[in-house]
């Protein structure tokens, strides 16, 4: 244990429950974001029954994540919470109107319109805050020492807001796959027909996303062309995942345009994390600056050890029994 980082185990830990959160919950908001674009009432109850089962357990992540991020690296908390306090206001009052539909939708009569109203404007809402909390942290923030000094709307700009729409638009495309591999008949074909326009989306935020990094943030620029050039593996993987989106979806495979989205968003957070390593705060402070004493970090550990395997099991039991097809009018079969 003398010879183990506890830092850095931390930091795979989080990083560990940050994706999976991204990929988990990105498919169930993707739905809410295609709501408005259902063809029928129909087609959005089996959506919904599609997300039903596994949304809340979805979220269990983002508490692991946002929890461990706390404990294990305070400094990150203090000088990014009241940079982003906006963003993640705005990200966690999408959740929270996002859940609130799931629960009353199925009940409503009169008032449905305006929970599918509430389903769709709460993921939109909170995917679109993730993204542009994600742009603002690469763009960095203006501190002093250990403390924030910018002001309540620094988080917006130009290119927070353009990986904002970037994440809408990818958890859509997550949406859309997840449909077509867990439906049928005309909502699949419905679901088919927006791969292609979703994908397109994604990638034209992506490489603008790619050209303008390097050029705000110069540590960025430093590692990809003078210092890591094998990096570049990352963003052609990524190419690759989108080519099999779009040749699954247009071949009319079930699964695997969903599995090459996932692909698709791993490569991408790989290349955020290559790209930042090892500053978490900025400009220049590092894990290791951030990170709480060795002794907190063992007493976090020892708990985040025996729940993490319980939170994959009933995750992994859940998907297990809900797998399979939904369809109209009907549950899992």
């Amino acid at each position: 244990m003398e010879n183990l980082d506890l830092t850095i185990v931390w930091a795979v830990i989080i990083a560990f429950g940050v994706i999976m959160y991204v990929l988990m919950d990105g498919f169930d908001l993707g739905v809410g974001i295609l709501f408005p674009l259902a063809p029928d009432e129909s087609t959005r109850d089996v959506m919904m029954n599609s997300v039903a089962p596994v949304w809340d357990g979805n979220e269990t992540w983002l508490v692991l994540g946002g929890a461990g991020l706390l404990g294990a690296f305070p400094l990150v908390y203090s000088v990014l919470l009241p940079a982003l306090y906006i963003g993640v206001f705005l990200l966690l009052t999408g959740l929270i109107f996002r859940g609130i539909a799931f629960e009353f939708r199925f009940k409503a009569r009169r008032s449905r319109k305006w929970w599918n109203l509430a389903f769709a404007a709460g993921s939109t809402v909170a995917t679109f805050a993730q993204g542009a909390v994600v742009g603002a942290y690469i763009q960095g923030f203006q501190t002093e020492g250990n403390v924030f000094t910018g002001g309540p709307l620094d988080w917006l700009t130009p290119f927070s807001v353009l990986t904002g729409l970037g994440m809408v638009a990818g958890y859509a495309l997550l949406g859309a796959t997840w449909l077509i591999m867990k439906t049928e008949g005309d909502i699949q074909r419905w679901a088919r027909s927006l791969v292609n326009r979703l994908l397109g989306a994604v990638l034209l935020v992506f490489v603008a996303v790619s050209v303008w990094t390097p050029m705000i943030d110069s540590t960025v620029w430093a590692r990809w062309f003078d210092t890591l050039q094998w990096i570049w593996i990352l963003p052609v993987l990524a190419l690759a995942c989108a080519v099999l989106v779009s040749w699954g979806s247009n071949s009319h495979r079930d699964v695997l345009p969903f599995l090459a989205t996932l692909g698709l968003f791993i490569c991408t957070y790989l290349g955020l994390i290559v790209s930042r390593w090892p500053y978490v705060v900025p400009p220049n402070h590092t894990l290791w600056d951030a990170a709480s004493a060795p002794e907190s970090q063992l007493f976090l550990l020892v708990g985040v050890v025996a729940v993490i395997p319980v939170v994959l099991g009933y995750t992994g039991w859940a998907y297990w029994v809900f797998r399979g097809k939904v369809r109209m009018g009907q549950g899992y079969h």
